[in-house]
């Protein structure tokens, strides 16, 4: 048999489906456009434009996504909770893209693991919401819904969705997703140059040393090699970058989904790697409808609230072949309810004999609101649900092959409170969330109660850290804090892993501090001056909510 003939493998088109197929069906989370004529007009000139991605580029993550699920590759997907228009500059960008870069290689090198690098952006343009509308001194408007849909102020004019913000959002995918694959093809991501992803603020890090050791010892590694083969190692000079996004707003994602030559079926062409959020995630809804027909490898947020029944059908709608690197389940629990919700879930689909790729959210899943409104997170619970993925993973016979980090506005229950002033107050704030602190920020100006987890994290979590394989490898992951600013990260997680391998200690410190502020969200903020105990009052303030 020839290999052409061995690469033939059968076609199964989706029944009854189309890219508008999904207007059938109940779609939630859709805003409502005043003139029909108008939306018409905008999807039919963003049918007419240039896609965003390439048929063989999608085909190529998937392949690398089937490779994740045998356990040959590590997926990182993160990047923004929601893109802002402003936001679209170099600057923002290519901090986005070293904080990327950086993470990957410090996983590559703990886990001796290619990295399958997924961003977060470049069509991350519209939220779901809570509510519809919003009301405030009286006055109720529809609900900001992102830049792609509608505007921030509280004004009439602001807050009407306008179909042709899909076009501008369009244009900014597009400018990003240029501006990334020029510095990629330009020599950005060369391993022979690590120095170039630096940002200011790792020179402030504790751990700055810890991982400049680490970043001269690939370069020498690199070198070594070279000199060994005399000749140098090309395809260290660039890496596989892939974008994704929550595919939420289906009128935008519609006149993107295109058939194109010599491949069978609809690729959805805004984006590689679409996902459905939890509120969007019904059987007979929309979402899933227009999911089903598209080519992509596509990914499935689940909660605390999803059955193993109802997982298994979404699966079996989204999957129904069982083909490899198609589906990927992101499962965002909480610290407090994982070890309860999550193990029946890896049962039910190891049961079945489903091929999905796993992959961890700890931040979504672990969302607080303070009793002016604010939303926060605490950095022991992110660390939590982490570990305890990991355990629940090795204890199931099942395989943690992914994490995402997920969003831009990194909220901390540590964070100063001159800081959070000067974040709320800045422009361009979005949502109403707590920014990231800058990198000055140091442990101790926070609330110490903020380093004790909720209940079911676990007491045994690092126990099998550095005693090899590849869950154990995979443990480092474990120290998680880089999805959060230093205040909350740098003493509790170094002292976690004072005593492990050196390995590990670079990894997971690393990751401890890695993702920094970009140039949209940092701000000038003195170093911390003192600790504080929150009252019990203010404690029972604190109530938790479902993030987006």
């Amino acid at each position: 048999m020839s290999a052409s003939d061995r690469s033939v493998r059968a076609v199964h088109l989706p029944s009854e489906w189309s890219p508008s197929s999904w207007r059938q069906r109940t779609a939630l989370q859709m805003p409502t456009y005043p003139d029909a004529t108008e939306l018409e007009g905008v999807l039919q000139e963003l049918h007419a434009l240039p896609p965003l991605v390439t048929s063989w580029e999608i085909l190529a993550l998937q392949k690398q996504v089937a490779e994740a699920q045998e356990g040959k590759r590590f997926l990182l997907q993160g990047g923004d909770c929601a893109e802002v228009f402003e936001g679209c500059t170099p600057e923002v960008i290519s901090n986005r893209l070293k904080v990327l870069l950086q993470m990957s290689l410090v996983l590559v090198h703990g886990l001796r693991l290619p990295v399958v690098r997924v961003g977060r952006f470049a069509g991350q343009y519209a939220k779901p919401r809570s509510a519809d509308t919003e009301t405030i001194d009286g006055v109720t408007l529809p609900s900001y819904r992102g830049d792609m849909i509608n505007a921030p102020p509280f004004t009439a004019q602001a807050r009407t969705p306008d179909p042709r913000r899909m076009i501008k959002a369009h244009a900014r995918s597009a400018m990003t997703m240029n501006f990334v694959r020029s510095l990629i093809d330009g020599g950005f991501a060369d391993l022979h140059h690590p120095e170039y992803w630096n940002l200011s603020w790792v020179g402030h890090s504790p751990l700055a040393d810890e991982y400049q050791r680490m970043v001269d010892g690939v370069g020498d590694a690199v070198r070594f090699m070279e000199t060994l083969s005399g000749s140098e190692v090309h395809n260290l000079n660039r890496v596989d970058f892939y974008t994704s996004h929550e595919a939420l707003l289906l009128p935008y994602e519609e006149s993107q989904t295109r058939q194109v030559p010599r491949q069978w079926g609809w690729f959805n062409l805004s984006t590689h790697f679409p996902w459905i959020g939890m509120r969007t995630a019904q059987l007979d809804g929309a979402h899933i409808e227009y999911f089903r027909g598209i080519r992509n490898p596509v990914g499935l947020k689940i909660g605390p609230s999803v059955t193993p029944d109802q997982l298994l059908r979404v699966v079996d709608v989204l999957n129904p072949n069982d083909e490899p690197g198609r589906l990927t389940l992101i499962h965002r629990m909480g610290a407090a309810a994982i070890a309860d919700r999550l193990p029946a879930l890896l049962e039910a689909v190891k049961r079945e004999g489903r091929r999905v790729l796993w992959i961890c959210d700890p931040m979504h899943g672990n969302t607080e609101s303070t009793s002016n409104g604010y939303k926060t997170r605490r950095f022991a619970n992110i660390r939590g649900e982490l570990e305890q993925a990991f355990d629940l993973h090795a204890a199931a016979g099942t395989r943690l092959g992914g994490v995402h980090p997920g969003a831009d506005r990194r909220r901390c229950h540590r964070m100063p409170r001159r800081c959070a002033r000067a974040h709320r107050n800045r422009p361009g704030t979005r949502l109403p969330h707590l920014r990231r602190s800058a990198p000055e920020l140091r442990a101790g100006d926070g609330d110490r109660d903020a380093d004790r987890p909720q209940a079911g994290a676990p007491g045994d979590a690092w126990r099998r850290v550095g005693q090899g394989g590849g869950v154990a490898r995979l443990h480092a992951l474990c120290g998680s804090g880089c999805f959060l600013c230093e205040a909350a990260a740098a003493k509790p997680f170094a002292a976690a892993v004072a005593r492990r391998p050196a390995r590990t200690r670079v990894v997971g410190e690393h990751l401890a501090t890695a993702w920094p502020a970009s140039a949209e969200t940092s701000v000038p903020c003195a170093p911390a001056s003192s600790a504080r105990r929150r009252s019990p009052a203010a404690a029972a303030s604190v109530r938790s909510t479902q993030c987006p």
